[in-house]
């Protein structure tokens, strides 16, 4: 549960370096090619995907991967803290629906 837990969290983590790096491309393939922030979101999304497989094989598929989730989540949070984007009511309304989600799906096992 850890391991997946914290694929989500390194995943979102991933998803704002791919922002921060997108921000600055221009239309040549060398803003690509040497953009390290491009290149650290790659890196933490595999390293995000390697902790999903490893968690995932050592526990139950319908109860964990829901957690995966938990990334959208902090995703939200970053995107504030790192780009002064808006919280919504429909934001909020969201989580909500993805913390609910969360813990149906864990009731589910028993």
């Amino acid at each position: 549960m850890a391991l997946v837990l914290g694929g989500s969290v390194i995943g979102s983590v991933g998803a704002v370096f791919l922002k921060s790096g997108a921000l600055v491309l221009r239309r040549t393939w060398s803003s690509i090619l040497f953009n390290w922030k491009l290149a650290v979101g790659v890196v933490t999304y595999l390293l995000s995907s390697v902790l999903y497989v490893k968690g995932l094989s050592n526990g139950e598929l319908s109860v964990l991967f829901p957690m995966v989730s938990l990334g959208y989540v902090c995703t939200l949070l970053w995107s504030r803290l790192f780009f002064n984007e808006k919280l919504t009511r429909t934001k909020f309304a969201g989580v909500g629906l993805i913390l609910l989600g969360i813990l149906c799906m864990s009731f589910g096992n028993r």
